[in-house]
C-alpha cells in the first residue's frame, strides 16, 4: 500500500513517533489513521515497561510563573540521556507538565507516592459509604472512588491540561515511544502566595 507523505507527517505529529515507525504503523493499518495511533500507542506502552527500570539521570527542571505572579511551579522531569534532555519537544514537555501542575493542583506525582495513612482514610471512607451495599457491588465501588481520588491527586492519573482525552501517564508513554528511553516525572513544586503547608 502506498502511505502518503502527509499523513506519515499527521500521524507523527499526533504521536511523536519518528517517521519511520509513523510509516510502519501506516502501513500496519493499512493506511487507517486512528488505527495507526492505536498501534503507536500500544507500541509506546509496551516500550515504556521496557526501558522502565533504565536509570533516568539526566533531565531539565521546568518552571511556570502564571500570570499574576501568585503561582509557580518547578517540575523535574527526568530522561537517560543529555541528548534528549537538550531536545526542544522534551523541553516543551517539560513546561507543559508545570502548566498542568499549576492548573490541575496534583499533590502527588503516582499513586503509589500517596502515604498509606492518607489511603487507609479514604479506604474506610468509601467502605463506610459502601457498606450497606452487597460485597461485590461495594467492592467495585470502593475500588472505582480510590481511582477516583488517584485521578484527583496524582498528577500521572490526571486528565492531561491541553488533552483531556488523555491522561499525562500516556503522554510520558508517548514521550517514551518518541525518544526510545526512559522519562518520568521525579517531582515538582507547586507555589502559590497566601498559601501554607
Amino acid at each position: 500500500m502506498d502511505i502518503k507523505a502527509v499523513d506519515v507527517k499527521k500521524l507523527r505529529d499526533l504521536t511523536g513517533f519518528g517517521m519511520m515507525d509513523a510509516k510502519a504503523a501506516l502501513q500496519e493499518a493499512k493506511g487507517d489513521l486512528a488505527k495507526a495511533t492505536k498501534l503507536l500507542q500500544k507500541r509506546g506502552a509496551e516500550l515504556a515497561e521496557k526501558k522502565s527500570d533504565r536509570n533516568a539521570g539526566q533531565g531539565v527542571i521546568a518552571s511556570y510563573i502564571h500570570a499574576g505572579d501568585r503561582i509557580g511551579v518547578l517540575v523535574e522531569l527526568n530522561c537517560e540521556t543529555d541528548f534528549v534532555a537538550r531536545n526542544k519537544d522534551f523541553q516543551k514537555l517539560a513546561y507543559n507538565l508545570a502548566v498542568h501542575v499549576a492548573g490541575m493542583q496534583p499533590l502527588y506525582v503516582a499513586p503509589d507516592d500517596v502515604p498509606k495513612d492518607v489511603i487507609a482514610k479514604e479506604m474506610a471512607l468509601y467502605k463506610s459509604q459502601a457498606k450497606d451495599k452487597p460485597k461485590a457491588a461495594a467492592d467495585q465501588l470502593v475500588a472505582g472512588k480510590l481511582n477516583g481520588f488517584y485521578e484527583s491527586v496524582c498528577l500521572l492519573k490526571q486528565p492531561y491540561v491541553l488533552d483531556q482525552d488523555k491522561p499525562v501517564e500516556a503522554l510520558i508513554t508517548e514521550a517514551v515511544g518518541a525518544w526510545k528511553e526512559n522519562i518520568h516525572v521525579s517531582r515538582f513544586v507547586r507555589f502559590e502566595v497566601g498559601e501554607r503547608e
